[in-house]
């Protein structure tokens, strides 16, 4: 608005205050013809309001600003009209915002930043709202281009002063809620309209009627402008992405609007008459208990209780009673009505033919429990071959090297695990050290969702040829080394990366914004060992077997089972070719060693790459609890171990019903097994000796043997030592290095052991006399199979059928074996590879899928599924194959027996045949004869010794020999 605008506006106001005051004086009760209430220029009204101070940036002004309305005030007519020729005030036009004042938005989070909430902190008595350049500068530089200020950013920043006005638009007038002063001009002229100056409060005190007519004016259209809410709406709408079902219902036209008729019916008439929705528990459901805080009330309870019974002084008392029958006269009359012979007539043919029903067949035979199980129904007999369910091979880690074990999770469903090698012999790996070095010893953790990289990678000091993971915490795992060592993980931090149910996915977040994706998110971790064997005390030859103790019991440095109370598995034991088998303990030392290692973990680093500090107390310090070594029975060498299995197993806690107090067991038990000590050990106080549990375990060797020996030390006889006793028996009966020692899940003791080009299976607990001379005969397998023509590398027992196994062979078949069809063949051979099966383990992943894991020489892990023939028990299987093995231990004591009296047989035959050829018999020494001729020669010897002694000028005439 210019200022030749304002003041004419002015002068005609100052002619209509005149017409007002004159109009007053000559007829001062009736209404003024016009009015100056209303105006958007200022009104008599609004100039006689005191001006306010302004608080926190809000300036009150000393007259009201223009008021913002939507309506534009139209004056009405005069109802006298004493001067025609006095003109009325124009109409106020809709002409916009004045000069650089822009309308502007401010959403509700902006107006809390700079404190102007509407109706809050500005009101439409109270518009104006002082706001600092520099907060708008540092708000835009913050939020970019969501900032309400964005669209004005190059006038802000062209702004010559430092303070900003902020205009609320109560009334959205110039369609916003809030106006913005761009100059200094423009804030001037919003904050002191013109107009103001000059005005008083005369008419002030005249109370005017008001006459004001309001017009409606319909607000004008403008140009969509975005600022991105569309985009929001768009997120939040939900859109029909799938294609909708289209239903036809027909009816014929007559049934239309007839009656309905509704009755009751039976549920079995129809076919879906009844539908019931049981719950089932969620087996993808895993969670696992960390810590369970229980409190259990071990003394009975204390109730009080009384009753309204009075009581009554003793006394005896009878009741004597007797059936109601009928009289003799009624019992006639009865039988000669008519009615009674109709009865009997029309039930008699019924009554017998129920008598024969009962008599051919059994009434309370359930069929319920002997109907087939509905698997029966899917494929048939000739559905018994193995089928490929699915292959794993990394290009990277198990190209050229062949696998050495399988190990499938214990918890989590779909998760293998497999050790790779290299395929060197001692020699080859001399010459190629360097590479060996550099080349990484890894164990790959497979998952059915990514068949193309694995899970996990467990970096090892060397190349693992067992391992395990820890029954107890699956998170645990031991792998035993080429070089003898002992390694243990922990892949706690990993164990939700396997629980994933797609590995695809895994790492991918909603969140995450383009331009800062993580580039190791896809990558395979590689987890470290927390903890390694000293190598001084480890094994001297690579580990070829490796199984945890269960967790209900442990082993003392004597050897005795004892009673675990924590029920988590801390013991391992090992064996390798260096004639050993060696018990390891997880826990802590305890002593000063123990606090020296704690002094020195404060000084050094803590956690270093990235490794949990699980067995940090073990690392590099680790020493094994217990040798056991494998003597033999006669010189010449000593066992070299390369598998082993003893008798308890985990989830089998038997033996904890029949523990007993003490640290070792008594004394009739340990003439068979274990050292016999009158003290109880320092470890083994406060804990129960498990008496039920064996010491013996068997033990298959390189040389083909299999040995049956007990792991407690005994005292030796000749040299006073406690030391691993000698075997029991061991028999060579395998043609080449042992590769399988494994008890079947269903007998416990009975032993399935596969070496060179044959198996056998043993029966524990047939030895009946030691000092036997034939003993060692009796203790023979009861199933020894034919030599194969393709060397056997591994076997294992089904885990559903307790009659089948497996075996794998050189040249990549798997046999199965089902001890109730046949003893002298497989039942079926099939060929799994085309290079040599390394090893293989059956896994029961569910009820109805079993799946058989095989690895072979050229790394390849292959996965089959095992028919429903194979992994569904025949009915009294188990009776079956205990019969049979109890008949085989019978044929083979039979045997024995026809042995022996074969042998008496001969030496009676010889002694016959000597006496008719007139040689005399051989003279039987009496024990008085037998003693004097070994003094005899004793003296000889000892005489022998002396001369030789004094030849060498050792010992002189008169010096005597030690005693011995």
């Amino acid at each position: 608005m210019s200022d030749s605008e304002a003041k004419e506006i002015s002068g005609k106001e100052k002619d209509q205050k005149e017409e007002k005051e004159r109009d007053s004086t000559k007829s001062p009760k009736k209404t003024p013809p016009g009015s100056a209430k209303g105006s958007s220029k200022g009104s008599a009204k609004g100039s006689a309001r005191k001006p306010s101070s302004p608080k926190s940036g809000t300036i009150t002004p000393k007259s009201p600003a223009p008021k913002l309305g939507r309506g534009t005030p139209q004056k009405g007519k005069k109802k006298e009209d004493s001067k025609a020729e006095t003109p009325a005030p124009p109409e106020e036009e809709n002409t916009g915002p004045p000069e650089n004042v822009v309308p502007i938005f401010l959403a509700s989070k902006t107006q809390a930043i700079y404190h102007c909430v509407c109706d809050e902190d500005v009101t439409k008595d109270n518009p104006f709202k002082i706001v600092t350049k520099e907060e708008i500068l540092e708000d835009l530089h913050n939020r970019a281009a969501i900032c309400d200020f964005h669209p004005f950013k190059d006038k802000i920043i062209n702004y010559p002063g430092t303070e900003l006005l902020l205009v609320y638009d109560y009334d959205f007038k110039y369609g916003q809620n809030f106006c913005i002063a761009l100059t200094e001009e423009a804030k001037e002229l919003l904050l002191n309209p013109p107009g103001q100056e000059g005005e008083g409060g005369e008419e002030g005190a005249q109370e005017e009627e008001d006459t004001t007519v309001y017009k409606y004016v319909p607000p004008e259209s403008k140009e969509w402008i975005s600022l991105g809410s569309e985009k929001d709406i768009k997120e939040e709408s939900v859109a029909e992405m799938r294609r909708r079902l289209k239903v036809s219902v027909r009816r014929k036209r007559r049934l239309f609007g007839a009656p309905c008729e509704f009755k009751d019916r039976n549920v079995g008439d129809a076919k879906d008459g009844y539908i019931e929705c049981t719950s089932y528990k969620d087996k993808t459901y895993d969670l696992k208990k960390i810590e369970l805080d229980k409190g259990t009330q071990a003394i009975p309870w204390f109730q009080d209780s009384g009753t309204q019974t009075e009581w009554k002084y003793p006394r005896n008392a009878n009741t004597q009673y007797y059936p109601r029958e009928f009289s003799q006269k009624e019992q006639e009359d009865i039988l000669n009505k008519k009615e009674t012979v109709n009865f009997v007539e029309s039930v008699g043919p019924r009554f017998e033919l129920a008598l024969q029903q009962n008599e051919i067949m059994d009434v309370f035979f359930i069929d319920w429990l002997h109907l087939g199980n509905a698997d029966d129904t899917f494929g048939s007999k000739a559905d018994n071959h193995l089928k490929e369910y699915q292959s794993f091979t990394d290009l990277q880690f198990s190209k050229e090297k062949k696998i050495t074990c399988i190990q499938w999770h214990p918890t989590i469903k779909g998760v293998v695990a497999v050790a790779i090698a290299e395929k060197l012999s001692f020699d080859e790996r001399i010459d190629n050290a360097a590479k060996v070095i550099m080349t990484p010893s890894l164990i790959l953790i497979w998952s059915f969702t990514d068949p193309i990289h694995p899970q996990l990678l467990l970096e090892a000091p060397d190349d693992i040829y067992s391992f395990q993971f820890s029954p107890s915490d699956p998170n645990i795992i031991a792998g035993g080394c080429q070089n003898g060592q002992l390694v243990l993980w922990d892949i706690s931090a990993h164990a939700d990366r396997l629980k994933q149910p797609r590995g695809g996915n895994r790492n991918k977040k909603a969140t995450v914004l383009p331009g800062f994706e993580d580039p190791n998110a896809l990558k395979t971790p590689i987890v470290r060992y927390c903890a390694v064997s000293s190598i001084e005390n480890s094994h001297h030859q690579p580990i070829t077997d490796l199984q945890w103790l269960p967790d209900h019991m442990e082993i003392n440095r004597m050897g005795v089972p004892q009673e675990n109370k924590s029920f988590q598995c801390c013991q391992i034991f090992t064996c390798a070719t260096d004639n050993c088998v060696l018990v390891w303990d997880t826990r802590p030392p305890k002593g000063p060693q123990q606090q020296q290692q704690g002094t020195k973990e404060k000084q050094g680093p803590k956690n270093p790459m990235g490794v949990p500090d699980t067995f940090k107390h073990l690392d590099l310090t680790w020493k094994p609890m217990l040798r056991v070594h494998l003597h033999k029975s006669e010189p010449g060498g000593d066992h070299a171990p390369t598998k082993f299995s003893i008798a308890e197993s985990q989830g089998e806690r038997g033996a904890l019903s029949k523990a007993t107090e003490g640290g070792v067991p008594d004394k009739e038990a340990s003439v068979t097994g274990g050292y016999y000590q009158t003290g109880k050990p320092g470890s083994g106080k406060e804990k129960r000796t498990l008496q039920s549990v064996k010491t013996h375990f068997y033990v298959g060797s390189e040389d083909g043997e299999i040995v049956y020996v007990d792991w407690m030390p005994q005292k030796d006889q000749d040299t006073g030592k406690i030391q691993t006793p000698k075997p029991d028996f061991y028999h060579t009966v395998h043609d080449g290095p042992v590769s399988t020692v494994q008890r079947s899940p269903f007998f416990k003791d009975v032993v399935l052991c596969v070496g060179g080009w044959n198996f056998t299976i043993w029966k524990e607990g047939l030895i009946i006399d030691k000092n036997n001379p034939n003993a060692a005969e009796m203790s023979g397998p009861i199933l020894q199979s034919a030599p194969n023509p393709v060397r056997l590398t591994a076997g294992h027992w089904s885990p559903s059928r307790p009659g089948v196994f497996y075996i794998s062979k050189v040249d990549g078949s798997v046999d199965v074996w089902d001890l109730l069809d046949k003893t002298h063949e497989p039942s079926i051979t099939q060929s799994v590879s085309p290079v040599a099966i390394t090893s293989i383990y059956p896994f029961a992943v569910s009820h109805k899928q079993h799946l058989l894991a095989v690895g072979d020489n050229a790394g390849t892990l292959h996965i089959l599924e095992i028919p429903w023939s194979l992994r569904l028990s025949t009915p009294n299987e188990l009776t079956g194959v205990a019969n049979y093995i109890e008949r085989e231990v019978k044929r083979r004591s039979f045997v024995v027996q026809r042995w022996d009296f074969r042998e008496t047989e001969k030496r009676e035959l010889e002694a016959e045949a000597k006496r008719k050829a007139g040689i005399a018999p051989n003279v039987i020494l009496t024990d008085e004869e037998i003693e004097y001729r070994q003094k005899m020669e004793y003296q000889a010897y000892v005489e022998v010794e002396t001369n030789f002694l004094r030849e060498l000028g050792i010992l002189k005439e008169d010096d005597p020999l030690p005693e011995t």
